[in-house]
This record gives C-alpha cells, sequence and structure tokens, in this order.
C-alpha cells in the first residue's frame, strides 16, 4: 500500500519552490515592463530594454571580457584541479589530510578579503597587467569547485583499472588520459559548469582587480544601476540566465549530462 504524502510535506517542498523560482519570475517580468523605472508585475510589455542592452556598447564589451576571463579561468583552474584531485585520491594515505582544506580556502575566506589581498600581491605588488591578475583571481576562486567535485568522483574511482592498463604496457600518463579520465567525466564536467557559472557572475574579487578601461559585466551593471534603474538590468540579468542555460545545453549536447539524473 502506497503511502500518501503529509500536506505539510507538500505545502514545504512547494515554498521552496516558490522561494527558488520567485526572484527569477520577478526578474523576467520586471525586463518587459513599459515603465522607466523596475516593477513587477510589469505595466504594459515592450522589449525596448532588450534592444537597449544591445545597444549599449558597454555592456557588449565587459560581457566579452567576462566571458573570456569565465572560459581562461575555468581552463586553468580545470588544469590545476584536475592533478590535485588525482594526487589526493590516488596518495590519499601518503598526502597529509590538512592538504585537502588548503584547496577550500578561497571559499572559506571572505572574497572581500580575498580580492584585497589579490590586488594587493598581483596588481600592485608584482604588477601584472589587469587581464592577468583577473584570470589568476577567477582561476582562484573557482578552483575548490574543480577540486572538490572531480575529487569526489575519483574517490569512488577503482584505481585498479588504472594500474591493470599499465601492467598490460600503457604508458601511465596515456592511461590517465584514455582509461581515467572518461571514468570521471560526470565530475569534470559538473565541475566545469560551477566554475564556469561562479567565474561569469564574479563581483566580489573582480572589482579589486578591474582598471581603467577594463571591466566586467557583472561590474558594469552595478555602475549602470548607480545612473539609471530601468528594466536594462533585468533584462541583462535574464540574457545572462540564458547564457547559463546555453552553456549547460551546449555541455548536455557535446559531452552527455546523464549524471544529473541518475
Amino acid at each position: 500500500m502506497q503511502r500518501k504524502t503529509h500536506p505539510l510535506l507538500i505545502a514545504f517542498a512547494v515554498l521552496t519552490f516558490l522561494f527558488l523560482v520567485g526572484p527569477l519570475i520577478i526578474i523576467i517580468g520586471a525586463s518587459f515592463s513599459d515603465t522607466s523605472f523596475l516593477t513587477f508585475p510589469p505595466r504594459g510589455l515592450t522589449l525596448h530594454w532588450y534592444q537597449n542592452a544591445f545597444e549599449i556598447s558597454a555592456f557588449k564589451r565587459t560581457f566579452l571580457t567576462s566571458l573570456m576571463l569565465a572560459v581562461g579561468g575555468t581552463a586553468l583552474s580545470m588544469c590545476i584541479g584536475i592533478p590535485a584531485a588525482y594526487a589526493m585520491a590516488r596518495y590519499r594515505v601518503e598526502l597529509p589530510r590538512f592538504l585537502g582544506n588548503v584547496f577550500v580556502l578561497p571559499i572559506l575566506i571572505p572574497e572581500i578579503v580575498l580580492g584585497f589581498s589579490l590586488m594587493k600581491s598581483l596588481a600592485m605588488g608584482i604588477n601584472l597587467p589587469i587581464m592577468v591578475s583577473l584570470l589568476v583571481g577567477h582561476a582562484l576562486i573557482v578552483l575548490p569547485y574543480c577540486v572538490r567535485v572531480v575529487g569526489a568522483s575519483l574517490n569512488s574511482f577503482d584505481f585498479s583499472i588504472e594500474e591493470a592498463a599499465v601492467s598490460l604496457g600503457c604508458p601511465r600518463w596515456k592511461a590517465f588520459f584514455t582509461v581515467l579520465l572518461p571514468n570521471v567525466k560526470a565530475g569534470i564536467i559538473a565541475g566545469f559548469i560551477l566554475a564556469f557559472i561562479t567565474s561569469l557572475n564574479d563581483v566580489s574579487v573582480s572589482i579589486f582587480l578591474t582598471g581603467p578601461g577594463v571591466s566586467t559585466l557583472p561590474i558594469q551593471l552595478l555602475a549602470h544601476m548607480e545612473q539609471f534603474f530601468d528594466p536594462t538590468i533585468a533584462s541583462v540579468s535574464v540574457l545572462l540566465m540564458g547564457v547559463t542555460v546555453a552553456v549547460m545545453a551546449i555541455v548536455e549536447r557535446t559531452l552527455g549530462l546523464t549524471f544529473l539524473t541518475k
């Protein structure tokens, strides 16, 4: 006999869903408002603010900058995070336990403190170019996602399979790329998506590392909102959500995200 779900549990699930989806519905509705200020529910419907978002050159320029930083920072963090996760999973007995916590520090430390530290050490100390400083900063803040998510997949991987390939004559580096990585593809994809989205929407660290002529889209949105509190902000936010969904769809088409439903 199937047990009935308690009404309070259903109500709690509905409230949780509304709590998560509600702000998105408000932003989408406000982006179509026919007023010159942000309001919900929208008073009339128009696509003017989407057109305005594409006409502002600063948004287009900073979006390309954010996209390059998200891709570059995620790729750099993957190049560091995958070998680090492999080492901690493969040699977990030999390596000290506290080493795993080191890779979580960028999440534990307040982002304002991290951003100020990076500004002092990279931009002012070493005098790196702005784009290089931003790239290093974005790679650092998304590194924990790469290490932790890929590490979770590696912890369930049977390393005897890799050893079997090596014993049969396969070079260890080749076994790493052809045997190990395909088996942890789900973790790599999940880590990439989390890192990409985090980098694309970062504000706290980027605001310390930007400089004259270089900015990211979230920072440009803040600057625009200080002067014009119009629905353009909402329309750009909706477009950013669309970019996030598009990235997930592309990854699903090319690499497969069936692990999300398992």
